[in-house]
């Protein structure tokens, strides 16, 4: 179910979220399953605290979840913006967030 953020700005209100680098990045990775803080943080390379902002500012939104898993917290993406092909994209309900491989 959709916070009510999201409902209240709608697709805008979820692709403004999406707009910041960091926070794009954190649900690229989340796309392709759930991953503990700690995983998500020696990834991007953040402050712990710039890090916890970005995933509170997802979960208001509604865009992530977020459970205890013993001393860690494991986030992943709210079932509602999974993908039916997982790590492919991210499905806004009005559109698809898809990321090419630019690697190589």
């Amino acid at each position: 179910m959709a916070s009510e953020s999201t409902t209240q700005g709608g697709c805008a209100g979820l692709l403004k979220i999406l707009a910041d680098e960091t926070r794009l990045a954190v649900v690229r990775q989340l796309m392709d399953g759930p991953k503990h803080v700690g995983e998500i943080n020696a990834s991007l390379g953040l402050e712990q605290s710039l890090l916890s902002h970005h995933l509170k500012v997802l979960r208001d939104a509604g865009l992530v979840q977020s459970r205890r898993d013993g001393k860690a917290v494991l986030y992943s993406l709210a079932p509602e913006f999974e993908s039916p092909t997982p790590g492919e994209a991210i499905n806004l309900g009005c559109c698809l967030i898809s990321f090419d491989d630019l690697s190589g």
